[in-house]
């Protein structure tokens, strides 16, 4: 069955069957009396996030859902820890995009198209307080989302740490930045980091990245739109790659 845009997979039989077989499971709700710990130790290990929630909201998918929805997801993903090295082998600079909380479906779509047009190699986000990546995201990428490898992560001060170890340069974009944008090195490995709409990148992911990066302004405004950023970002590591 079909909500808004989403495939729902319901009962409990169905919904392991899914997991088990790999499909790609945006999240799933579990009824907040029901004893699924079985599902929630799959889901914690493959980083599918969870929510308890009331019986009368699973109701809505039907009479048969046995405590457990799980919400197909419309997009496929990559593991980042396979991403990065295939990058390598094949002779590639990565170039990375890492969105802290980014949970407008519009910007998120808009920073992929991004990503995609400016020639990034992949989308690195958290699997819990990010945009649903459903029919509607993908519409609104232009298919972008469809393109683009898509790195569903666990947390991110994990897989800054990860990257780093790795030999990727991370840096954050933020307006309490001291390094200006056009002093940034784009041609190594690099992982941009791009903060939430309304709080910015987290306070624990700037201690622990590279540089801390501001987009040099003008005007009299305090910030531009995350997507708008990013696309600034990427546009000027795109421009330094660029054959001469």
């Amino acid at each position: 069955m079909t909500k808004k845009g989403n495939w729902v997979i319901i009962g409990r039989h169905t919904v392991i069957e899914a997991i088990d077989s790999g499909q790609p499971i945006d999240k799933v709700l579990i009824d907040r009396q029901a004893n699924l710990n079985e599902v929630v130790e799959k889901c914690q290990k493959l980083e599918i996030p969870v929510q308890k929630v009331p019986k009368e909201k699973l109701d809505k998918f039907g009479a048969n859902h046995q405590g457990i929805a799980a919400f197909r997801s419309q997009v496929e993903y990559t593991s980042l820890e396979d991403l990065v090295p295939h990058l390598f082998d094949q002779g590639i600079i990565p170039l990375l995009m890492m969105l802290d909380r980014v949970t407008d479906v519009g910007n998120f779509g808009a920073i992929s198209r991004s990503v995609e047009v400016l020639g990034a190699d992949g989308l690195v986000f958290p699997a819990k307080e990010t945009a649903q990546l459903n029919a509607d995201a993908v519409k609104r990428s232009s298919g972008a989302l469809l393109r683009i490898p898509l790195c569903r992560v666990r947390d991110l001060v994990s897989a800054v740490r990860f990257l780093k170890e790795s030999g990727v340069t991370v840096i954050a974009a933020d307006g309490r930045g001291t390094t200006p944008l056009h002093e940034v090195d784009f041609k190594q490995p690099m992982a941009i980091i791009m903060g939430s709409e309304g709080q910015g990148v987290a306070p624990e992911l700037l201690r622990i990245v590279d540089h801390i990066v501001v987009i040099p302004q003008a005007g009299e405004m305090d910030s531009l739109n995350v997507s708008v950023a990013a696309g600034i970002m990427l546009y000027e590591a795109q421009r330094q790659r660029l054959p001469v």
